[in-house]
């Protein structure tokens, strides 16, 4: 790949100072434009050490206003970043919609960095281009326009500049041991480095190598590259506006023509005196796996999804009841607010991804893309059904990295629904359980029944599975409930 380019390209003054003024005011005009179209650009920067990752990003931002961009240097992970799977410090990061990111390194770093210096397993690296790939894609299908660049020189240029600037006492501090180090093993990060782009260049995130020996030059392709990239989506967003909508994406393949649900048995219950027994020994279970998950940095995740009135709260609350606050966090999740609506649906979620050792219990989840969001038409159909690949990857990846995914769908009658929503409203101190939107919910079962059935058979799989719990007899679900997370983080902690 890198022995078809060219280093030796050069762009005379002249042609830099006549062509720079225009393509500034272009980028600046450009960023405002995204800004009004609510477009989100992230641009990242990849490449040589002493290849002028640092010039270039500053000579970018002298051009765009600086209310509309932040940059992130990405380094070694920390201790909080170690704790969670690797993909979680890029996901919290990414902009806002309208707004630039800019990335001096980036997720790379694993398959660069990370796997020429041994810092990782060849299986963890090699796993990682598919954790990028859809992340990069998920990223761009929901509208972000992601530039990538990487800054190529030859090994003796440098060798050249590494030498300048340590010879400079005003510059020797920007050159350390890694850095000789890494130039000395150039042939093994080339050859890394050609494979990463190769397995990452695609159509939605392409690469561009820019050609770095001279700084004009290099300056002037990733202007160009810039302003082409954006202007591109720019028209296409303008051009789609302008045309009817297109037809309705095909469907995945067909949900089964048997109901999930309706095979549910809702008459398992327990009596009182069975079920007071049986809970204290499960709590007393789950606060001692509590304490080995924190010993042996076993992150876990318990997610309750269920119809309204199905018992999640309490549920939850016999669930911790007997844990140590200091290692649990309860997460509830209600509609998205302005700052969650302004990024990918899924980043609100990956911000809440507990750190190896602890637990997180959702309270409804980001399947509720799949569900509220699709019946009350808050997404559009190509978002919703795109969103059950969008999970699978999601939940792999916690997997991957070694989380307990524990998935419960509280299930409940109909007839039940009802006795339990008149019942909250006949009660003073229940009251302010049911609101009108409960109500409309309800009016809306077949609906919410279907997503649900296909929720189910979409994103039940060997590694994130959904447990079903009939509910109809909140003592007999709570129990199950906390069996099935005693038998999950036994297995895992294994």
């Amino acid at each position: 790949m890198f022995e078809t380019i060219r280093l030796s390209q050069k762009v005379d003054k002249e042609q830099y100072k006549k062509a720079m003024p225009e393509l500034e005011a272009k980028l600046g005009e450009l960023q405002r434009q995204a800004k009004d179209l609510k477009i989100p650009i992230l641009v990242l920067f990849e490449g040589w050490d002493a290849a002028g990752k640092g010039t270039l990003i500053n000579e970018l931002l002298l051009c765009l206003d600086p209310r509309g961009f932040n940059v992130q240097i990405t380094l070694p992970p920390n201790e909080e970043e170690r704790l969670r799977p690797f993909l979680w410090r890029f996901w919290t990061r990414t902009p806002e919609k309208g707004r630039i990111a800019i990335f001096d390194r980036s997720w790379y770093r694993r398959v660069l960095v990370e796997r020429v210096d041994g810092l990782v397993k060849k299986s963890v690296w090699a796993s990682a281009y598919d954790e990028i790939e859809s992340f990069e894609r998920q990223l761009t299908d929901d509208g972000l326009v992601l530039i990538k660049f990487f800054l190529h020189i030859s090994q003796k240029e440098q060798k050249k500049r590494l030498t300048r600037l340590a010879s400079n006492p005003a510059t020797a501090w920007k050159v350390t041991e890694d850095d000789w180090r890494r130039h000395k093993q150039y042939d093994e990060y080339l050859q890394a480095a050609g494979e990463m782009i190769a397995k990452t260049h695609t159509e939605s995130a392409p690469w561009t190598i820019v050609e770095s020996h001279d700084r004009r030059f290099a300056t002037l392709k990733v202007f160009e590259t810039f302003a082409q990239t954006v202007q591109a989506r720019i028209d296409a967003m303008k051009s789609a506006a302008a045309r009817p909508a297109p037809p309705r994406p095909a469907a995945p393949a067909e949900a089964p023509s048997f109901s999930i649900l309706n095979r549910v048995d809702l008459s398992p219950a327990l009596d009182r005196e069975q079920y007071g027994k049986t809970l204290k020994e499960c709590q007393a279970k789950i606060r001692d796996l509590e304490y080995k998950s924190y010993k042996k940095r076993l992150p876990v995740l318990i997610v309750y999804e269920g119809w309204d009135a199905a018992g999640k709260g309490g549920n939850i609350k016999r669930l911790a009841q007997g844990m140590d606050p200091r290692g649990y966090e309860v997460i509830p999740i209600a509609a998205p607010s302005d700052e969650e609506k302004a990024h990918h649906y899924l980043w609100r979620f990956w911000k809440k991804i507990p750190k190896a050792g602890h637990i997180a219990i959702f309270d409804r989840s980001w399947y509720g893309r799949v569900m509220v969001e699709r019946v009350e038409g808050f997404c559009t159909e190509e978002e919703w059904k795109r969103a059950y690949r969008e999970i699978n990857e999601m939940e792999s990846q916690l997997v991957s990295f070694g989380a307990a995914l524990i998935k419960f769908w509280l299930q409940i009658g109909n007839d039940e629904q009802l006795q339990r929503f008149q019942a909250r409203q006949a009660d003073p101190n229940k009251q302010w359980k049911i609101t009108p939107d409960d109500w409309r919910n309800r009016e809306k079962w077949p609906q919410y029944n279907a997503a649900v059935e296909e929720m189910l058979y979409r994103t039940s799989t060997t590694y994130a599975p959904w447990t079903i719990v009939e509910a109809n007899d909140k003592l007999y679900a709570r129990i199950k409930a906390l069996q099935t997370v005693i038998h999950a983080m036994e297995t895992r902690l294994k």
